[in-house]
């Protein structure tokens, strides 16, 4: 697949197969740190340095293949506009951190999206494997075999004692991060999340928003991820994780029926308002969009909304932020500029459902 149709596609095709818990859980997502044995860290290497690594991984994985992730484009981030940089971030392609280094960075991303490779990041590999829905046994599974293909040209910076070494000491050890996200709107309406996030984080994890640190929690959509990654092994992580957001999915579907038999005209009439809201609307700024959205979700998944596809969330959630607005239109736009074709977008979209 080529940068242009990374840029065209709102949604990754990965994310359009029906997969376990995907009414609550968007994505299950493994991020492995590696860094190489002889090579100094990013934070302080020389940028010739830095410059041949990238060159290696262009070299030896452009356009290969493995197992059923093929065609790995490779991409050089200095040679993109800021625009098409905002898109993969958007898309979870690339993180923020990588879209902000000036030379030397780059990534491999794998044709359907769900792999991606990133390259003299904060680590000079950040590897992440995407799968739709709770998945997260299965992603760590894929991402073993993925690690395990790296290495076989390529030797770690690893410690016996310590683990995989990594840039930030919070990373060393594993050198990941599981993550999910995970949409939660009934919690957030019975503001049950407000006594759970804090409980969440006393457990290891930590919550975030959409586009992981430092990112606001829109569109009631949270990032949980475990915070750490030394003295416990991969597999431990991941079932400690798969507890916790196992719970939070039973509480949102309790908090969901508890809604419906309580307040089925209120909930009813919150979900047609926004609706309505995105269907009519000619302005919308980006977080009224988020929260219609979000609630116009719930109506499908509770089925008070019919007809309208469940990855509409996930694909206008994309589509209607600030970077891919900017490449659809293929100039940069004013804010009251994005308001208004964020507000045609979505009305065409959700046409298409009729």
């Amino acid at each position: 697949m080529s940068l242009q149709e990374f840029m065209n596609e709102a949604i990754s095709p990965w994310m359009r197969v029906d997969a376990p818990d995907s009414d609550i859980v968007l994505s299950s997502r493994i991020r492995l740190a590696r860094n190489l044995e002889t090579t100094i860290f990013p934070t302080i290497a020389e940028e010739k340095d830095l410059k041949e690594i990238r060159q290696f991984f262009k070299t030896e994985y452009a356009h290969k293949s493995f197992e059923s992730y093929t065609d790995f484009e490779f991409i050089s981030i200095e040679d993109l506009t800021h625009i098409e940089k905002r898109v993969l971030v958007e898309k979870h392609l690339i993180s923020p951190y990588l879209a902000k280094q000036a030379t030397a960075a780059g990534a491999i991303i794998s044709g359907n999206e769900q792999v991606s490779l990133m390259i003299n990041e904060e680590d000079h590999i950040r590897i992440q494997l995407y799968y739709p829905g709770f998945q997260l046994k299965q992603a760590l599974e894929e991402a073993f075999l993925f690690d395990d293909w790296l290495e076989e040209k390529i030797d770690y910076a690893y410690d016996e004692n310590k683990g995989y070494l990594t840039s930030c000491p919070t990373n060393v050890g594993t050198g990941m991060r599981a993550s999910v996200m995970i949409h939660l709107p009934a919690l957030v309406l019975t503001k049950q999340i407000n006594r759970m996030l804090p409980a969440i984080n006393q457990l290891g994890f930590v919550v975030r928003g959409i586009y992981g640190e430092g990112s606001e929690a829109v569109g009631n959509i949270f990032q949980i991820s475990n915070q750490i990654t030394l003295g416990k092994s991969e597999h431990d992580i991941v079932e400690d994780l798969k507890s916790v957001v196992g719970q939070l999915i039973e509480h949102e579907r309790t908090a969901r029926n508890r809604l419906m038999e309580q307040s089925t005209i209120g909930l009813e009439n919150r979900i047609f308002r926004s609706y309505g809201v995105l269907e009519y609307s000619r302005i919308i700024e980006s977080k009224e969009a988020a929260t219609c959205l979000s609630d116009v979700r719930l109506g499908i998944d509770l089925g008070i909304i019919k007809n309208v596809s469940r990855n509409i969330l996930n694909e206008l959630m994309v589509l209607t932020q600030p970077g891919f607005l900017q490449q659809y239109a293929q100039k940069v736009l004013k804010t009251s500029e994005r308001d208004v074709l964020r507000a045609s977008l979505i009305r065409d979209r959700l046409q298409l459902e009729k």
